[in-house]
């Protein structure tokens, strides 16, 4: 577990988590006692002991592969906290997404504000969190390069997502992942600027890193 602090912002990163080492992400208004959960893979007593004295408002997702949700069940029904989801994504029954993300959507968590950034390319309806000086990721972007792609438009969609929203953070934003240690915006240009300054072929896509690919 690892605590970053920022003014009345608490950023809580739980994990590695279940066999996909995955992390979850507590964000918490110290001010208020409200906090918002994002992702909840396996082993949720853990996620759930990172909260507990908070008031869960919103437990956010990422992206609906399963390993981000397994603990869907024990973690809902602890918290009683409405799930959103962006409605494109098609890994979770509809019946269990309370709230449509959208991106530009601003959520409260007591006085602080989490901005939604629809970041498609992994997923369908992939999205980043971004508050304060943090952005979690998802499996959108990882130290080294972009989450998984099944196909080559894939691939693109998610370049285009990085280099389109995220990147226009600033530099010294943390990237904190759904797997895995962060980054920051500016390294991960940095490691980009490699990658886009020579060709690659039609078909590239998988698991892509900037500087070896």
């Amino acid at each position: 577990m690892q605590v970053y602090r920022d003014g009345a912002l608490r950023l809580v990163r739980v994990g590695p988590l279940g066999a996909f080492a995955n992390n979850a992400y507590v964000v918490a208004d110290e001010a208020s006692g409200e906090a918002a959960i994002v992702d909840m893979p396996a082993e949720g007593e853990k996620l759930l002991a990172a909260v507990e004295g908070l008031r869960v408002a919103a437990i956010l997702l990422t992206h609906t592969h399963p390993d981000h949700w397994a603990s869907y069940r024990q973690v809902k029904a602890a918290t009683g906290a409405p799930v959103y989801c962006h409605p494109a994504e098609e890994g979770m029954p509809r019946s269990q997404i309370d709230v449509p993300l959208a991106d530009g959507q601003e959520i409260a968590v007591g006085r602080l504000r989490l901005r939604v950034l629809y970041t498609p390319g992994h997923t369908p309806g992939s999205c980043c969190f971004y508050i304060g000086r943090y952005l979690m990721s998802g499996d959108t972007l990882f130290p080294g390069g972009p989450g998984h792609s099944r196909t080559p438009a894939d691939l693109q969609q998610e370049i285009a997502s990085i280099t389109g929203k995220l990147y226009l953070l600033p530099d010294e934003t943390i990237v904190l992942p759904g797997h895995g240690e962060g980054t920051t915006i500016g390294q991960s240009k940095r490691e980009y600027a490699v990658f886009a300054s020579r060709p690659h072929p039609p078909d590239l896509c998988g698991d892509v890193l900037w500087e070896q690919s």
